[in-house]
């Protein structure tokens, strides 16, 4: 868990992968509940760093995998990032490094402090990305799910 990420104060965040289809809306809910069962109001969205599934709903598997631990994914639909994001978003976080690169090819000049990896926050695993599920099996689901959930409480925890 990186030590040096200050969040203090964070009244937004947005969570991103590449299609916003599996591991960010993943994120978003995951959090959403998280942060809602400790009694705070965040304003999170997720997006992806690709527009290939716009407008979509989150990938079946990782809805039923989410599902599955109680978690809701009404209302997330897929969308791209878009420059004013780094506005509107305290926070940005990435699920790996690729989506770090695209990230700040966006990021306006002196926003592109807010983008992070997501597991910069997860306590008890050595992995710092979030590996992409999408061509793999539902085990690949549930793992993404274990590390959001490590993550998400970690950042909860720093807020």
């Amino acid at each position: 868990m990186s030590n040096n990420v200050n969040i203090q104060g964070t009244k937004s965040i947005l969570f991103v992968c590449m299609g916003n289809i599996c591991r960010s809306p993943t994120a978003e809910a995951v959090f959403r509940h998280k942060m809602q069962a400790k009694g705070l109001t965040l304003d999170i969205d997720s997006a992806g760093t690709l527009g290939a599934h716009t407008k979509e709903k989150p990938d079946h598997r990782a809805q039923k995998a989410g599902q599955a631990r109680g978690y809701s994914f009404d209302g997330i639909k897929a969308r791209k990032v878009t420059v004013q994001d780094f506005e509107d978003y305290d926070l940005i976080l990435a699920m790996d490094y690729d989506n770090v690169e695209e990230l700040k090819k966006v990021a306006p000049l002196g926003l592109e402090n807010k983008i992070h990896l997501m597991l910069d926050f997860a306590e008890g695993y050595e992995e710092d990305q979030v590996p992409d599920p999408y061509y793999g099996g539902a085990r690949g689901f549930d793992y993404v799910l274990d590390l959001v959930e490590a993550a998400s409480d970690g950042l909860l925890k720093k807020i």
